[in-house]
Parts: C-alpha cells; sequence; structure tokens
C-alpha cells in the first residue's frame, strides 16, 4: 500500500512538473514580444553654399562738419552785437565789438612818443657820420624806437582782440549775450554750425571692424522724414572703445537737404560685401542650448545632433559659422519628437 501511494505521488509531481515547464516555453508565444518604435518622419534641409551679403542697423546722429562756441579773447564791455540768430554769415564777419577806448588812448600816446624818438634817431644819425657822437649814444636811440615799435604791435593786437569775428562761414545759433554785457574769455556769446556740409556719426561692434573701409556707402533715416539718405564713410576712430567694444565710423552726409539738422537721430543701414560661401538654415532648425545651440543632422537614417555656432540672420534663415559643411542634411520639422540616435525617415526636402 504504502509503495502505491509513493508511486502515485511521484507521477503526480512529474506531472505537474512537465505541465509547468510547457507553460513557460509557451507563455511567450501566446504575450508576443515588444516592438520597435518606427521612424520619425521629418523633413530635412541640404546644406549648400550660397552668396549672402549682410546688413547691419545701427543708431547715429547727424553731426555738423564745423561747431563751435564763440567766446571773446579778451574782457570787456560789449559796445556792438552783430549775432542775428539762424542767420548765416561769412568767415572772418564781425560778431561783435567790445569796448577799446583805454587801449587807442595808450595807442596814440605810443605813437607820438614813437614820432619823437624817430626824430631823434635821425639827428644821432647825422652826428654819428660825423663822430659828433659815439656808436653807444646812437644805439641807445635806435632801441628806443624798436621797442615803441613793439608797444605799438602789442596795442593793436590788443585792439584786435576786442574785435569778435567768425571763425568760418556758418549758421548762428541763439544769442547768449547782449549788448552792454561785460563779457570774458570763459563767456560764450553764441555757437556757430557749419551745415552746408554734414556728418553721421555711429558706431558699430567690434567684429565689423575690419570690414570698415573708407569710401563705403551708408543709408539712413531720420525721424519725421520719409525718404532715405545715403553718406560715405570718411574715417574711423583709432581704436575700439574699451567700455562697449565698438568702432566709431564717421560718414559724409551726400547731397543737402533742409530736413538735416545737426544733433538728430539717425538709423543707420550699413551692407558689407557678400561672402560667395556661406552656409544658411531655417531659423527654425537652430536649438538654442544652455550652452550654445544645436542643430539635428539626418545622417545614415540616424539623428546625430552637432553643436553649431551662429552668425548673422535674416527674416528666415540663419547663418551658420562653425559646425555644418556642404551635403549635410538638417532637420527642420518634428525637432522635439527627436531623439539623439533615433530612427529618422526624411518625407521631404524643403528646399
Amino acid at each position: 500500500m504504502r509503495l502505491f501511494f509513493f508511486a502515485v505521488a511521484v507521477c503526480s509531481l512529474s506531472l505537474v512538473s512537465c505541465g509547468g515547464k510547457k507553460d513557460k516555453i509557451q507563455a511567450p508565444k501566446n504575450g508576443g514580444g515588444a516592438a520597435k518604435a518606427p521612424p520619425s518622419k521629418v523633413d530635412g534641409y541640404i546644406v549648400r553654399l550660397e552668396a549672402f551679403q549682410s546688413t547691419i542697423e545701427m543708431p547715429g546722429s547727424i553731426v555738423a562738419n564745423e561747431v563751435t562756441e564763440i567766446h571773446p579773447e579778451v574782457s570787456g564791455r560789449i559796445v556792438q552785437l552783430n549775432l542775428v540768430e539762424g542767420r548765416y554769415v561769412g568767415k572772418g564777419a564781425v560778431l561783435a565789438k567790445l569796448y577799446d577806448g583805454d587801449l587807442q588812448a595808450q595807442l596814440r600816446k605810443v605813437q607820438v612818443q614813437l614820432a619823437l624818438a624817430k626824430k631823434t634817431e635821425e639827428r644821432q644819425a647825422q652826428l654819428l657820420k660825423i663822430q659828433g657822437i659815439s656808436q653807444q649814444d646812437y644805439d641807445i636811440s635806435l632801441l628806443q624806437v624798436n621797442n615803441l615799435n613793439a608797444d605799438i604791435g602789442i596795442l593793436q593786437t590788443s585792439i584786435a582782440k576786442t574785435v569778435v569775428r567768425a571763425p568760418f562761414s556758418g549758421k548762428i545759433g541763439l544769442n547768449k549775450v547782449s549788448p552792454g554785457a561785460y563779457v570774458s574769455p570763459a563767456s560764450v556769446l553764441a555757437t556757430i554750425s557749419q551745415t552746408d556740409q554734414l556728418k553721421l556719426d555711429f558706431t558699430v561692434p567690434e567684429k565689423y571692424s575690419g570690414r570698415i573701409k573708407i569710401g563705403q556707402l551708408v543709408s539712413f533715416t531720420i525721424e519725421g522724414a520719409k525718404k532715405e539718405f545715403g553718406a560715405k564713410v570718411v574715417a574711423t576712430e583709432s581704436n575700439v572703445m574699451e567700455t562697449t567694444r565698438t568702432l566709431t565710423v564717421r560718414a559724409a552726409v551726400m547731397g543737402k537737404d533742409d530736413a538735416l539738422m545737426p544733433g538728430a537721430f539717425a538709423k543707420v543701414l550699413l551692407s558689407f560685401d557678400p561672402d560667395p560661401n556661406t552656409i544658411l538654415v531655417p531659423t527654425q532648425a537652430i536649438l538654442p542650448q544652455a550652452r550654445g545651440k544645436k542643430v539635428i543632422l539626418f545622417k545614415g537614417g540616424t539623428a546625430v545632433f552637432a553643436d553649431v555656432v551662429t552668425g548673422e540672420r535674416d527674416s528666415a534663415r540663419v547663418q551658420i559659422t562653425q559646425g555644418l559643411k556642404e551635403g549635410d542634411t538638417v532637420v527642420v520639422t518634428g525637432l522635439l519628437s527627436v531623439r539623439p540616435e533615433g530612427k529618422l525617415l526624411i518625407g521631404r526636402i524643403v528646399n
């Protein structure tokens, strides 16, 4: 009896064991394996070299060709004022006259002394010929004449300084003084600006400093005028400003227009020579990163994330200066769903 139960138990265990192994073997057939994700369908852009003319916009200022404050050279009371506000004057025109009565009196006095000294010198010259006086006595009288001539020159120069003249042809600004006022060399009578020829000053970033050329044409606009004006680069500053890392450029405004006034703000457009070997990609292809920027390349059906360095841009494309070469295929759609080394399928080429 014991042997019978033992045999039944062994058979039962064998059946259970066989049944369990059979279930393990057949489980994969009933459950099925994990299916692979299909490749992402994207649009591509094939990189090629093309010509690109970069244009930058900078703020600028209109400046007069020449501008200065008018100061008297000496102190005195204004007895004549010819400053007419807003009037054009020529170079050397008398703008103001200071009182010089005391200097004129001194000049007349010295002139009388000079006339007497000349007569004395002439008499002693005759005496010297007959050896009536020594050479030393004659030299003293001649020295007196020369000293008086020098004094007259000094007085005439001082009198000339009482006349304030225009340093160049230009337009007079607003008067700062009135007739009868006492002024000194520190006093400002008015400002004169030469507006027949205007200049345009603007700054460009340091990276463009090597691309500025003398004679280069620029265009600009000002507030209140719908037309576009032109200017030609005539000079640049000798160094880049350390505080702003910009280079100051000066251009001569071409033509004359009453709408242009010194001090006006200008929007300057500067275009550089086109670069025939520029790489441009659509703006949407750029992936901003915490440190730099990336694009997704299609290589052998796989997504490859590449670091790039961008340059200038236009309305729809961005210049790539590093990271791409001609013939690369850049992904331009579905960027957020693409993963590194993920499988891709190009739907169409957008260029």
